[in-house]
């Protein structure tokens, strides 16, 4: 019996170290880990209004040693942007300068009437485009019209421009009239009786006015003279050899679009000799008749352009624009021969040259060009501004 006890008091501390020993392994096993790992923490995301730069930690290279600069300019600029921005009260400025340019008053004399009609200048601008272009033309060639349209008026009143006004009658309390001599325009009742009958043409004309609406051509600060025309030879022309004056925008410039797009691109024109000289106001046949065989008139001279500078007809040499004017040829871009029949003369598009081409920002515009492109190319060197800039000046 004691034997047996004592077997089991035996086992019973066997048991026991046996198993505070494996206590103890798994103890320091546990203990090694815990040392080792590191404890999660979990991260807390920050929402902040302040811009990404206020973030930035102390130890950044672009921090200079410290971000208390950055925090600052970052909270001053969150600031701002929470307030009104700038460009809105520039808008409310330019609306209500808009509103103030309405007040403007174009005269406009209506030659066939034989009376003035006073518009808006936006009204005036859109009677311009229905009368200087075909409405099947693209809208970017419509409004480079009215850009050049409405810069042409305001320079003219900024200028007190009075050339082409009759001095007594009721024209002369116009400020143009509704001709070549100015600009070509649809008085209002011709545009109501355009916006019945081609509503679409009406809207396309109303709709490149809106677009461009109070804004001008200027060069250097100060409206362009905006001079355009319908179609050129293939090439503008420079405005001191048709008008004398030498500016800097109006350069010759190539235009080959107008070959192609106008309508009537060549013309051709025959005179008798007699009739001829008659136009020229040189003498008879007789008097201006070269020797047996040899003409006695030629082309001495072109211009960049490719038009003709001056011709000899007998012993006298005529400016080409002269030609044109007194044998009523549609351009001084022109070819002749002479023959025992009389002068041939072949034309080659319409108007003086100078400027824009009508034709040509018709194929701009086709091409995918838009109105200031158009703008641009045609008169060098120019930017857009508002003609409200120009209120002070102007008899509101």
């Amino acid at each position: 019996m004691n034997e047996r006890l004592r077997i089991d008091w035996i086992g019973f501390v066997l048991g026991v170290g046996i198993g505070l020993i494996v206590w103890l392994f798994v103890h320091e096993q546990s203990y090694r880990l815990g040392k080792d790992k590191p404890v999660a923490v979990p991260q807390v995301r920050q929402e902040s209004a302040l811009p990404a730069a206020a973030t930035a930690t102390s130890d950044s290279p672009s921090n200079g040693g410290g971000n208390a600069p950055v925090l600052e300019e970052a909270v001053k600029k969150n600031a701002e942007e929470r307030q009104p921005s700038a460009s809105l009260d520039k808008k409310a400025e330019q609306a209500e300068a808009l509103r103030s340019l309405e007040r403007l008053k174009i005269k406009v004399y209506l030659t066939e009437e034989k009376r003035v009609e006073s518009v808006s200048l936006e009204q005036y601008v859109r009677g311009v485009v229905a009368a200087e272009l075909p409405l099947e033309f693209e809208p970017a060639a419509m409004e480079a019209q009215a850009l050049a349209a409405r810069t042409y008026i305001v320079r003219r009143l900024l200028l007190e421009d009075r050339t082409g006004i009759p001095e007594t009658g009721a024209a002369s309390e116009a400020d143009v009239t509704d001709t070549v001599s100015h600009q070509v325009y649809k008085s209002l009742k011709e545009m109501q009786e355009l916006k019945q009958s081609n509503e679409q043409g009406w809207n396309k004309v109303n709709l490149a006015t809106l677009r461009t609406k109070g804004r001008v051509i200027v060069y250097e600060g100060e409206p362009i003279e905006a001079l355009y025309f319908a179609s050129s030879n293939g090439h503008t022309e420079n405005s001191e050899e048709v008008f004398g004056t030498k500016l800097p925008y109006l350069r010759s410039v190539d235009s080959p679009w107008d070959r192609t797009e106008a309508s009537d691109w060549v013309e051709k024109s025959t005179f008798s000799l007699a009739e001829f000289y008659r136009k020229m106001g040189v003498g008879s046949v007789a008097a201006v008749a070269g020797g047996a065989g040899k003409s006695s008139i030629r082309i001495l001279d072109l211009t960049d352009g490719g038009r003709v500078k001056e011709l000899l007809v007998g012993d006298e040499r005529i400016p080409g624009k002269t030609v044109r004017e007194k044998l009523g040829l549609r351009s001084a871009a022109f070819t002749l021969k002479q023959d025992k029949r009389g002068v041939h003369i072949t034309t080659y598009g319409s108007g003086h040259g100078v400027g824009m081409s009508q034709w040509g920002a018709e194929g701009m515009a086709e091409q995918g060009m838009r109105a200031e492109e158009i703008i641009e190319y045609y008169y060098k060197g120019v930017q857009l501004a508002e003609a409200s800039d120009w209120l002070p000046k102007l008899p509101l």
